[in-house]
């Protein structure tokens, strides 16, 4: 009996095709191109920003000749003096410094009292508390210029008008409804279970908020400090009303009372480099700004950003 055998070939297996890198390069220029826009809508915005900025360090180098006869040239010599001058003689020093205590006076009791009160509305509700709540959202609403006669009336009657108290006081009153607005969403989006830990821990109320949640807060924090600190800096209609010239160097005025003024004295054609000392009094006016921005600009994206993704 004869058997025959069957053999079965086995073909290895065809490799896929290889990708062609065509494709992969055109995806890589579309990338670039799309990245590249941007930065191309950008740069007329930069120049917008930056060149007024030159002009001004040009002009505050300059005398008042050479202002008006050559504006966009640069200056004739390097007069650093001016800027000395601008501190002491047209008294923007005083200004500066009436600015920096009622700002810092005024960002620290916002801070201080927009933090309690936003972390009690996000993690203790009351009865009331969401009727509180969206009278902080009506504050947001409400224009400065509409208070201004029960502001006057209210300092007055306080006994702080015309006083860096009183300017530190209605500073903080208009920079509490956002604050709080933005921070009670902030600690709201905070995890729960780390303070229950801690609670479980032993740790009391005073230790949770201490301890756990400002330290979790603090790129909130920090961003809405910055942003109460550029409103408060630039402020000019409350000072304006609440804080009126005391003596003829006006020596109580913050710098945007100081500098309007400086721009549109009576006598402000005595000196030769008049025009120049006010450009300067400008550009020191900038430098905190531009400082707390290059200080912090970071930790404002990252605030910003983790209350975007919580």
């Amino acid at each position: 009996m004869s058997t025959s055998s069957v053999t079965t070939t086995r073909t290895a297996p065809i490799p896929p095709p290889e990708p062609t890198r065509r494709p992969v390069v055109a995806r890589s220029w579309a990338s670039r191109l799309s990245a590249l826009i941007p930065q191309l809508f950008l740069l007329p915005w930069a120049l917008v920003v930056a060149v007024p900025l030159v002009w001004m360090l040009m002009s505050s180098l300059k005398t008042n000749v050479e202002i008006y006869n050559s504006p966009f040239g640069p200056p004739g010599a390097l007069r650093l003096d001016i800027y000395a001058d601008a501190w002491n003689e047209s008294n923007v020093g005083a200004f500066f410094l009436n600015t920096v205590v009622v700002v810092a006076g005024g960002v620290s009791l916002t801070m201080l009292l927009a933090v309690m009160t936003a972390y009690v509305m996000a993690k203790y509700p009351f009865r009331g508390s969401r009727v509180l709540y969206y009278l902080y959202l009506a504050g947001m609403t409400f224009p400065v210029f509409l208070a201004i006669v029960p502001l006057v009336k209210i300092v007055q009657a306080l006994g702080l008008f015309a006083t860096p108290v009183g300017l530190i006081l209605v500073y903080a009153a208009f920079s509490l409804p956002f604050s709080v607005f933005f921070l009670t969403a902030f600690f709201r989006a905070l995890p729960e279970e780390l303070s229950e830990a801690a609670f479980i821990d032993g740790a009391g109320h005073f230790g949770v908020f201490f301890r756990i949640m400002l330290p979790l807060a603090r790129p909130g924090l920090i961003s809405i400090a910055v942003f109460n600190f550029l409103g408060q800096w630039n402020q000019y209609l409350i000072p304006v009303v609440l804080n009126p010239q005391q003596d003829e160097e006006r020596s109580n005025y913050v710098l945007s009372q100081g500098l309007a003024a400086l721009a549109l004295g009576e006598n402000y054609e005595t000196s030769p480099t008049s025009m120049a000392q006010l450009f300067a009094g400008l550009l020191i006016s900038m430098v905190p700004v531009l400082l707390v921005y290059i200080l912090f600009q970071r930790q404002v994206q990252a605030g910003l950003t983790a209350g975007a993704l919580k």
